[in-house]
């Protein structure tokens, strides 16, 4: 049964809407990783290419890993959202089995990242040891300045991926920051509206109480002026009656 929950925080889309999203980026992001991987091996394995003659671009596996870090955070921002919008479900089983659902994407999306940066890791491990390998090649033969010159290339762009991932999950965390005291705000405003509610309705049962105390003192106040008289008359009467 399709969860019609609905916040602010997904663009006013649903529950559902958003875990579909996230389902499609995560089959996204999963086959951008094993091109990603194949990439690797295919770079790994060509022990003398730092060209495009071999079919590697230059570059190519560096953009490929910040998409996928960009898909990633992605979707850990729409795991975020579907965590507020299922705890807002009434029905406990509904709600069970939404809970269930967001944490397998955040589960899948955490296995991501994690291979993602053994990638990057194992993609800077091996530029380094390329780089050991051409200063030795170099002090052998004294040719290594151009495949130092390469290198050094790959590694500024391996450090400029490190730096862009670095700035998108601060941008993830500041987003998140954001959005949970968005909720807050949300939580205390709720709260301020049922206390104002709870004082109007004190107040309507003061007055009305108030309203009834008056009305049982003009009662009072009728019953003790007619006992005045009565007794008046009463006294009137046994006197006349002993003369």
């Amino acid at each position: 049964m399709a969860t019609e929950v609905d916040g602010g925080g997904g663009g006013g889309r649903t529950l559902s809407e958003l875990y579909s999203s996230s389902k499609r980026l995560l089959l996204k992001t999963r086959d951008a990783l094993e091109r990603l991987e194949r990439l690797e091996y295919t770079s790994s394995s060509s022990s003398s290419s730092f060209s495009s003659s071999n079919g590697v671009v230059p570059g190519a596996s560096d953009d490929l890993s910040t998409a996928i870090r960009r898909d990633i955070i992605q979707i850990q921002s729409l795991c975020s959202d579907m965590d507020r919008l299922w705890r807002s479900i009434a029905g406990k089983s509904q709600r069970d089995l939404w809970k269930r659902k967001v944490e397998q994407v955040a589960e899948e999306s955490d296995s991501l990242k994690a291979s993602l940066d053994k990638h990057i890791s194992r993609h800077q491990k091996r530029i380094q040891e390329a780089q050991e390998r051409a200063e030795l090649f170099g002090r052998a033969n004294g040719e290594s300045s151009h495949v130092l010159r390469i290198f050094d290339e790959e590694a500024q762009a391996v450090q400029s991926v490190r730096s862009s991932s670095r700035m998108l999950e601060e941008t993830y965390a500041t987003g998140v920051a954001i959005l949970s005291k968005y909720s807050e705000q949300r939580d205390h405003l709720k709260k301020a509206q049922r206390k104002a509610l709870d004082v109007l309705n004190t107040l309507g049962l003061s007055n009305s109480v108030m309203r009834l105390i008056e009305r049982r003192n003009r009662v009072d106040r009728w019953i003790k002026y007619a006992g005045m008289v009565l007794t008046i008359i009463v006294l009137i009467v046994f006197w006349r009656w002993t003369r």
